[in-house]
């Protein structure tokens, strides 16, 4: 559909984006189980102004397209940047489909991370994140640049079913 086409398109822009500030993304994504991209740019596309962005997980082995929503948790931490875009590149199969299959949802003890973005890229350690790096990774996509990120805060995923209808 026409939405479905949209979140795709958004995802190449995403894509590209990371690719351009951190080449060597293009090769862990295509070593992973899989990849998500999610961005709340299009949020009034959708005539919804309820704070929802949109976004797809990518299983690198079959292909499937899952198309999910995020949403901040309450008072809106997690999408508090204008233009957010933000990448998992999940490392494991098990912990994509648990993503894919029951949503997750990042509480407020990861706001430091969000704050990190003030101090620029500095803040967060481009040798990799403790938190689960070994599992997955997230960068984080915003008007003020690319960062790898530990997790996103106040932000919940979810599968959005009228998406995933063919």
């Amino acid at each position: 559909g026409e939405k479905q086409a949209i979140v795709r398109k958004d995802r190449d822009d995403i894509l590209a984006k990371l690719y351009a500030k951190h080449p060597e993304a293009k090769d862990k994504i295509a070593k992973a189980a899989g990849y998500g991209t999610f961005n709340n740019k299009n949020m009034n596309l959708f005539l919804l102004s309820t704070g929802h962005g949109y976004g797809m997980i990518v299983d690198n082995k079959g292909g499937m397209e899952t198309f999910m929503a995020m949403g901040s948790l309450g008072g809106g931490v997690g999408l508090g940047a204008k233009d957010l875009s933000v990448v998992f590149i999940f490392k494991n199969a098990d912990v994509m489909n648990k993503f894919v299959e029951s949503g997750w949802q990042f509480g407020g003890e990861a706001d430091a991370t969000a704050k990190a973005g003030e101090k620029g890229a500095a803040a967060s350690k481009e040798a990799g994140v403790d938190t689960g790096a070994n599992l997955f990774e997230i960068y984080q996509i915003t008007d003020k640049g690319v960062a790898l990120q530990a997790t996103v805060a106040g932000t919940k995923y979810w599968k959005d079913d009228k998406l995933n209808e063919k």
